[in-house]
């Protein structure tokens, strides 16, 4: 091979590994379902397993590969129609500190990802990933949000964008 061919294969090796590199990923944060009490490890409650089903629904077809949630019952219940439908287990985070599961997520890269939080963690964990939603506070009462992060990697960089949505049942403010 003359000098020429070493090169032009060279930069087809170069441009090959590039594009490998080169993906489009999706972070689904959701809170958990309604509660059925206010106790530690409450499970949800009958609008809760049914907002499970809706959240399973809309997301069964967005190749989801890795579902996370913290250990309590709520969160459990609410990704557990999801992972029957997508076939993937359920993998345990600690809720506190937030940024433990953004740094696992993170080095996961190129696969669709949901992670159920709480109340008090779903914000922090959006923000977490370089982008700012909207709402400043998730009320108690606050059940049908739905955030998708959306990071594109391509050769000159990454790019992260936020889309804030609903799901199920409307919940009143």
């Amino acid at each position: 091979m003359n000098k020429l061919g070493k090169i032009n294969s060279l930069l087809i090796v170069v441009l090959l590994l590039s594009l490998s590199a080169c993906y489009t990923s999706k972070i689904y944060v959701v809170r958990h379902a309604e509660r059925l009490d206010q106790s530690a490890d409450t499970p949800l409650s009958s609008a809760g397993l049914q907002r499970a089903q809706a959240l399973a629904d809309s997301l069964k077809n967005k190749n989801i590969d890795r579902i996370f949630g913290t250990k309590y019952q709520r969160n459990r219940q609410t990704a557990q129609v999801l992972c029957d439908v997508t076939g993937k287990g359920y993998e345990v985070y600690e809720p506190h500190p937030t940024e433990v599961i953004v740094k696992t997520v993170e080095k996961i890269g190129k696969q669709n990802v949901v992670i159920v939080g709480h109340s008090d963690t779903v914000l922090e964990i959006v923000r977490g990933f370089g982008v700012t939603p909207t709402k400043t506070k998730i009320e108690s009462s606050d059940y049908d949000n739905l955030f998708v992060i959306t990071i594109k990697k391509g050769v000159g960089g990454s790019r992260k964008t936020l889309e804030e949505k609903t799901y199920g049942t409307q919940t009143l403010p």
